[in-house]
């Protein structure tokens, strides 16, 4: 499916909605590089979890999902039927249209059972790594785009802000209101109901993860339309890939891994020929983690999970203990 999850199809969604189970693998990917040569122990599962349980916290609140449950032993169950760990998650199957190049009519001209090629993103803090901040200092949007006189580094919003790029594109380009509404093919009720869902998805999440002593800075969700043009929260949610979370005033989030990686050569190489024809074959592979730093890393994701569902799935150390080790080694 992608450089981080592989799918099952049960049900192929080109007839109709389909089905399939979504295997979460131990694989990450930064910087829309793809696979990077590493695994990380345990973050399979742990973001299997962490989304299973924020999905069945949402179809709560009246907010649909893709997600049909969790297989363990050949058995589809709900995240309170299970006591154990599994990365396997049965979900509904849409179908994944593609844009000809910049040319998006193709979501004007379909109505029903595709995947809106938006990811769509709340910010309650601006942190260091910010891309906004980039973005403000290019002159390419202004803080008052976000209803702001300004945006300073480590500023925590009064009120979130909603913010779109593109899903489908060999690199995601940062979109304004107009144009994602466009791409979309969404009328002005619908784009508001798109803002309205991922400010609900941001508040759950928000209060889910402060009582495991967690800052939700921002993060990012993706829809699809059903068979009867429903919006649906797909993918995955809540996880520390997804969003970017803050414990005691240090990064616990995929975050961790691209600090490590902005500090190499090859970094440096990405930000010079990012985007490029062939560009990922120009910066060549990626170096590997430190033996240290992947254990520690592993051990993060673990420790995320059993604190953020408050279920002990994974023998692992305290979130707190993890995080001093993570500080000395980082």
């Amino acid at each position: 499916m992608g450089s981080v999850k592989d799918i099952i199809v049960l049900k192929s969604p080109n007839g109709g909605m389909g089905e399939g189970i979504f295997e979460f693998s131990d694989r990450y990917s930064v910087f829309d590089y793809g696979e990077m040569p590493d695994k990380i122990s345990g973050k399979g599962m742990s973001l299997c979890l962490i989304s299973a349980y924020f999905f069945e916290k949402l179809e709560k609140i009246g907010i649909k999902t893709h997600y049909l449950g969790l297989v363990q032993e050949n058995r589809v169950r709900s995240f309170d039927e299970i006591d154990s760990p599994t990365n396997k998650m049965k979900v509904k199957l849409v179908r994944v249209l593609r844009p000809n190049g910049r040319d998006y009519s193709i979501f004007s001209k379909e109505r029903v059972n595709f995947l809106i090629p938006l990811e769509i993103i709340y910010r309650n803090k601006i942190p260091e790594g910010s891309s906004l901040l980039r973005r403000i200092a290019s002159g390419e949007v202004k803080p008052e785009d976000f209803g702001l006189k300004e945006v300073k580094p480590n500023m925590k919003l009064e009120k979130p802000i909603v913010d779109f790029s593109t899903k489908l594109e060999d690199v995601d380009r940062y979109l304004s209101y107009g144009e994602a509404k466009r791409i979309a093919g969404l009328s002005d009720d619908e784009f508001e109901r798109v803002k309205e869902i991922v400010l609900k998805v941001d508040d759950l999440i928000t209060k889910e993860v402060s009582k495991a002593g967690l800052e939700n800075e921002d993060g990012k969700i993706e829809l699809a339309f059903d068979e009867k043009r429903n919006f649906m929260v797909i993918d995955a949610v809540g996880t520390p890939d997804e969003c970017r979370f803050n414990y005691k005033g240090f990064e616990v989030s995929k975050e961790i891994l691209r600090n490590y990686y902005r500090k190499t050569e090859w970094y440096e190489k990405i930000k010079s020929h990012k985007g490029k024809e062939n560009w990922r074959e120009i910066v060549g592979v990626p170096p590997k983690l430190t033996q240290e730093v992947k254990k520690v890393t592993s051990e993060l994701y673990m420790a995320l999970c059993n604190e953020i569902t408050r279920k002990k799935f994974f023998d692992v150390p305290k979130l707190d203990s993890v995080v001093k080790e993570l500080k000395e080694l980082l």
